[in-house]
């Protein structure tokens, strides 16, 4: 298990992710044992959460999850006013999501995908991208 401690240090949250490498693909692991770890409290994780300032997410996905390397928004739709919590936070914040989005990506064997995401899985990937860009929610 690799699961790994949460990081609630807001000045290192605050700091950009760099570009995920192939080499950091061992990296997956460590995000979705941390994930897994955390179930009842948590649908999502950015790498920076476990202290490592790579661009890599993971988020829930129904019954399965998914790690995105390198994640871009291509597209949004649909604005919408929400509150979310962190697990690296106190509480909760205001903040705005859409809706539908599409997102490119690197998948674990670094080959190039696209995905379509509405709802609540949107909403969790458009969380964890944020923390990509020290954005803190």
């Amino acid at each position: 298990m690799n699961k790994k401690n949460i990081v609630k240090d807001v000045l290192f949250l605050g700091q950009k992710s760099e570009e995920a490498i192939p080499e950091d693909r061992s990296l997956a692991l460590d995000l979705q044992d941390t994930l897994n770890a955390h179930l009842l409290e948590c649908v999502g994780l950015a790498a920076n959460m476990i202290g490592v300032k790579k661009r890599a997410i993971i988020i829930q996905l129904e019954n399965a999850n998914l790690v995105l390397f390198n994640p871009v928004l291509l597209e949004k739709q649909r604005p919408y006013q929400t509150e979310e919590g962190c697990l690296s936070l106190v509480g909760t914040r205001p903040t705005t999501r859409y809706e539908e989005i599409t997102v490119a990506y690197r998948d674990v064997n670094w080959k190039p995908q696209t995905l379509h995401l509405s709802g609540f899985p949107a909403q969790i990937c458009q969380h964890e991208m944020d923390h990509l860009e020290g954005v803190i929610i």
